[in-house]
């Protein structure tokens, strides 16, 4: 049954366990339609299974969701026609050419073969693969497999898509490079639900993060309601090889700040340096996954 309503995905009270191990433990969460939402977590988190249980791929043990309306165990068929899924892994044919991946996608989900043609030429200028048209996949950079990928998983084109720790392994210029295209996608309107272990990735690109931790969210904001949470500054230290050697997130105040650096400084070495920063999306990630930030080193 479908409901209509202004989120295009809602949890609730979402649970999981493979044996005794539970690994979503009451999830609730709801996405606004057009929006990017991104959901951190370190690795056994449960990111990965959660997104398994709403594009359909597991059920959930108890607790319901809703894709556009559709809920994903009774509805699951609607679900699958109203999503699109991109896993960690690129799910393309490394002996095919970028054209023929694409193509053949477009066959299998039913398109003409002048619809597939058309299809096929707007989505390789999309995605700027135009000149690797005719070349295999197994030649392709990390960042043009998963652009390849991205345009494979939009050859329908749906009104959901979920990135399964989409820029993984890229690098810096491949990264930027895919966060452009997600943010045209979300301009064109559709809703982006992406997992990330990249905190600037959450920073830069969602209108909403929540933050996961032993199968539970234990947070939700935006980027700067996030770092709020943390405290008003950072006070961090460095060594004489400018590696940070601790954080430490201060209420902000003149009071605060002298007292913490009266506090550490018969702690630390005569060289080590202090800078006082705005929290980051680092501070947040580790404050609200229970890792004590002044015993850790960020490097």
């Amino acid at each position: 049954m479908n409901i209509k309503n202004i989120n295009s995905i809602e949890v609730n009270g979402l649970r999981k366990s493979f044996g005794k191990q539970i690994v979503l433990d009451g999830i609730d969460l709801a996405v606004a339609k057009g929006t990017i939402f991104a959901l951190l977590g370190p690795n056994g988190a449960g990111k990965t299974t959660l997104i398994n249980i709403l594009s359909t791929l597991s059920e959930p043990d108890d607790g319901f969701a809703r894709i556009e309306g559709y809920d994903v165990v009774s509805d699951r068929y609607e679900v699958r026609r109203s999503i699109s899924l991109t896993g960690q892994f690129a799910a393309v044919d490394e002996v095919l050419t970028a054209y023929e991946n694409i193509i053949m996608m477009c066959r299998l989900s039913g398109l003409s073969r002048r619809e597939s043609n058309l299809r096929t030429a707007e989505l390789l200028k999309r995605f700027d693969l135009e000149d690797a048209a005719g070349k295999r996949v197994k030649t392709f950079s990390g960042g043009m497999r998963r652009r390849l990928d991205l345009a494979v998983s939009l050859v329908v084109s749906r009104p959901v898509l979920f990135l399964d720790e989409p820029t993984t392994g890229l690098d810096t210029i491949s990264r930027r490079s895919l966060w452009e295209i997600i943010l045209r996608l979300k301009q064109q309107g559709m809703t982006i639900f992406l997992t990330t272990q990249y905190l600037e990735e959450a920073d830069q690109l969602a209108d909403e993060i929540a933050v996961m931790g032993r199968g539970r969210i234990v947070a939700t904001g935006s980027a700067e309601g996030l770092k709020a949470r943390v405290g008003g500054e950072v006070i961090e230290l460095r060594n004489h090889m400018d590696e940070v050697i601790r954080t430490i997130p201060t209420s902000g105040s003149i009071q605060d700040v002298r007292l913490t650096l009266n506090e550490i400084a018969h702690l630390c070495p005569p060289d080590t340096r202090f800078f006082i920063r705005k929290p980051s999306m680092d501070d947040v990630f580790l404050a609200l996954t229970s890792i004590d930030q002044k015993e850790v080193s960020l490097t």
